[in-house]
């Protein structure tokens, strides 16, 4: 009779089972909160991002509209329908609506591929001039009367319109004094009215006001109405600028206007992040 020995092999013992699986555990408890720390500051700073660059595109697109803003027509309200004061008087920390007049800068600056004459020079001949009639060397008014009726979307044109005489002010009033026109050809402008003009050799053509309004956390650009200091909003259009502001505010004074947004980026249900940008412009 042949007897067979059996060998047995060492394994691991129960013990050591369970101190391995233990172990793993813990290791494994550790790498999920690792993981669970950069998925959030991935998302937080996402977010963050996100807020900036939508407050420094807001802040740069109200800068291109300011930086045409006519000096002394910049002004705020508490609402769209409250009462307009000037910039610099401006001391209630509640008004939520800054508004201006804008000269015509893309008439100004257009140059046409035939030639370099802009849509309007700015320059005025006083010599030629006179209480019924603007002399304007340079200008083509006839492709700012283009320019203005496709950016109004044909809603205005260059008898929607009015000029600024550089320095010249209501004595009435103190706002920068504004003169009603209609194009007579491509150099000259007829007023509307056959009073006495004060006016001096630089001027802008203006056919437009702007605004931001902030309504229901969201930042407004109204456009397309009168072009005088303190025009109602009432027959205004609007486009949204920037959704989720949590704050707006602004200063003016001494050449610049200082402006500064807060954006509330939302990054879960109940969380976000709040970003904020301040822009001076002059």
């Amino acid at each position: 009779m042949i007897k067979k020995r059996v060998r047995y092999k060492k394994a691991f013992s129960l013990i050591e089972l369970i101190f391995v699986i233990v172990v793993l555990g813990i290791v494994a408890s550790l790498g999920s909160q690792v993981i669970a720390k950069v998925y959030e500051s991935y998302v937080l700073q996402r977010g963050m991002y996100r807020a900036t660059m939508k407050t420094e595109l807001a802040l740069e697109q109200i800068g291109n509209r300011l930086r045409y803003a006519i000096p002394g027509t910049v002004g705020a309200r508490a609402n769209i329908s409250s009462t307009w004061e000037e910039i610099s008087t401006v001391t209630a920390p509640n008004d939520k609506v800054l508004q201006w007049v804008a000269y015509d800068g893309d008439s100004f600056e257009a140059i046409p591929q035939s030639g370099r004459t802009p849509g309007w020079s700015g320059f005025c001949d006083l010599n030629t001039s006179s209480k019924s009639t603007l002399s304007s060397p340079g200008s083509k008014f006839s492709l700012a009367n283009k320019i203005i009726k496709n950016l109004s979307g044909k809603t205005k044109d260059i008898n929607n319109s009015v000029v600024y005489f550089m320095g010249v002010y209501d004595e009435s009033t103190g706002l920068p004094r504004y003169y009603g026109v209609y194009d007579s050809d491509d150099t000259h402008l007829s007023f509307t009215d056959s009073k006495e003009k004060n006016a001096t050799e630089r001027y802008k053509l203006a056919w437009s006001s702007y605004a931001l309004s902030v309504e229901s956390g969201d930042l407004y650009l109204y456009y397309n109405f009168s072009p005088n200091p303190g025009a109602s909003l009432n027959n205004a259009k609007k486009s949204l600028l920037l959704k989720n502001v949590s704050n707006f505010r602004f200063k003016g004074g001494e050449g610049s206007i200082r402006v500064k947004i807060c954006l509330q980026e939302p990054i879960a249900a109940d969380a976000n992040v709040t970003a904020c940008k301040e822009k001076v412009i002059f």
